[in-house]
């Protein structure tokens, strides 16, 4: 749905989509939620003491729904579908639980959307975090990262990364590589659509990661990194 508001600026949402999920799942009169995910909440692998799921079907069904919302217009939602989309294969009860949970999440936000325009300036900015070690299974960490025109999110990502980061400063070392290969290909972008090709500001809050990025020497505890996130520090050092 997209509509024009009365400052001037242009709201991209799906609440007529969020409200027909409601209705599939019976959950229109449904508690709301104040989060995505339960705060400090680990979803395991399915075990003895947590039945599988007999028909799956439904699962992978509410996910893909899901996942078109967190890739569409709900950047909030991104982190909780890259955690249940990873549990596909074998879900059980407590998955689809946590599944629904998302959804009476979205019962109460779904007049929540992206909103572009205003008298803002339209610079590109971008937004990069981690979290350390999240995944209890394999003990990866999650990359995050946001880009934003004008304070509206443009691109977004949520993503279990592909090897396990010995530091809390390396998770966010990757998380800053995987933001900077799109801002790369953003600027790309921005430039054949007219809206200049001005270097991209990426914000992350770890000190040692801006070290990293900044300081090309080389130390006992980062030589492990690999070599391909060291892209960081090459487009630092050219502007």
């Amino acid at each position: 749905e997209i509509s024009r508001r009365e400052d001037g600026t242009i709201k991209l949402s799906q609440r007529r989509y969020i409200e027909e999920l409601l209705e599939r799942h019976q959950l229109v009169k449904a508690k709301p939620r104040a989060t995505p995910l339960p705060p400090g909440s680990k979803v395991l692998l399915t075990s003895d003491t947590d039945a599988e799921l007999e028909d799956s079907t439904k699962y992978r069904a509410l996910v893909g729904e899901l996942n078109y919302l967190a890739t569409s217009t709900r950047p909030d939602i991104a982190q909780a579908l890259s955690v249940l989309a990873r549990h596909m294969a074998k879900p059980s009860r407590s998955h689809m639980e946590v599944a629904l949970g998302v959804l009476r999440y979205l019962a109460g936000t779904r007049e929540h959307g992206l909103v572009f325009g205003g008298s803002g300036e339209l610079k590109m900015e971008g937004f990069s975090d981690s979290d350390w070690a999240g995944d209890p299974t394999t003990r990866r960490s999650t990359t995050g990262y946001v880009f934003t025109i004008g304070g509206a999110a443009v691109s977004w990502s949520s993503q279990l990364q592909r090897t396990v980061a010995a530091s809390s400063v390396e998770a966010e070392y990757q998380a800053a590589s995987a933001a900077v290969r799109e801002a790369l290909w953003l600027r790309k972008l921005a430039g054949e659509l007219g809206l200049g090709n001005e270097t991209i500001g990426i914000q992350m809050d770890s000190q040692g990661a801006l070290s990293l990025g900044n300081n090309p020497i080389t130390s006992a505890r980062s030589k492990h990194i690999d070599v391909q996130h060291h892209l960081v520090r090459e487009r630092v050092a050219r502007g």
